[in-house]
């Protein structure tokens, strides 16, 4: 079987880092779009003819379409589209500045669509594909401090959606992946208590084996799982209950901090 050829952004720290180093362990072969790759020296090395690194912002379409030009050339096609890049400003939305949330969607949204475009052509030319657009259970159920985050999270809840009805005629898999709290760049200011949040190199490994699935909802777990269906099924109330878990959990630290969102 030839090595798959897999794209991930934001993969320079977090799950995403987690996930390319296990796809790596598995023989595939990675591109990661990130903006910076400081984590991703010592993979490089010792993957240099499988990992390539390509320095791309994904909010500037120009750099996007030259980094899977780049992919293309180098390796022909690309089989799966990992959609992982994130932007999360933790703030209340009364001190939080438009400027804010258009910043978020601009990378949690339209660096999606991006993406999404830029590998669309190929995948429907060869009538094969997986997009896998990481969401969270926040675009679900709403959570204090982040309505910027959780609105685009709710946009990719609906697009990925959307998209999987309209390209499905074409052989092209577009679902959601869903990973638990975890312990990455963006949630540490917080101050919730590290037992509380799962290692990301751990759920990066887990969701590596699911890369590829076909299946309308990825997670790295049951548990996870269970956890999305329950939010979906009852959002205001799942909302509300780990609103008011993770308010305790800081709250416990003897910190005032926003709290983190569930995903």
């Amino acid at each position: 079987m030839p090595q798959r050829v897999i794209v991930v952004t934001g993969a320079n720290s977090g799950i995403g880092f987690g996930m390319t180093r296990a796809l790596l362990e598995l023989g595939d072969r990675v591109a990661v779009l990130d903006i910076a790759s400081d984590r991703l020296a010592e993979l490089r090395v010792q993957h240099a003819d499988r990992l390539r690194f390509i320095n791309c912002d994904v909010t500037i379409r120009p750099q996007v379409e030259m980094a899977v030009d780049e992919i293309l050339d180098a390796w022909q096609r690309i089989d799966i589209l990992v959609n992982n890049a994130c932007l999360a400003l933790f703030c209340a939305y009364e001190r939080r500045s438009l400027a804010d949330t258009r910043r978020e969607f601009e990378v949690n949204y339209f660096g999606y669509l991006n993406m999404i475009d830029a590998v669309l052509p190929q995948m429907k030319a060869r009538h094969c594909g997986v997009i896998h657009n990481v969401s969270s259970s926040v675009g679900l159920s709403g959570f204090p401090g982040v309505s910027g985050y959780a609105s685009t999270k709710g946009a990719i809840e609906a697009l990925s959606r959307t998209l999987a009805m309209e390209l499905a005629r074409d052989g092209i898999c577009v679902n959601l992946v869903h990973p638990p709290l975890t312990r990455t760049p963006s949630s540490a200011p917080l101050g919730v208590p590290s037992r509380f949040m799962a290692d990301p190199l751990r759920v990066g490994a887990r969701l590596a084996r699911r890369i590829g699935s076909r299946a309308s909802l990825v997670t790295p777990d049951a548990l996870t799982w269970l956890g999305v269906v329950a939010t979906r099924a009852f959002p205001d109330a799942m909302g509300r209950f780990l609103g008011e878990r993770a308010a305790r959990l800081v709250g416990g630290q003897g910190r005032v901090a926003t709290p983190p969102p569930p995903g």
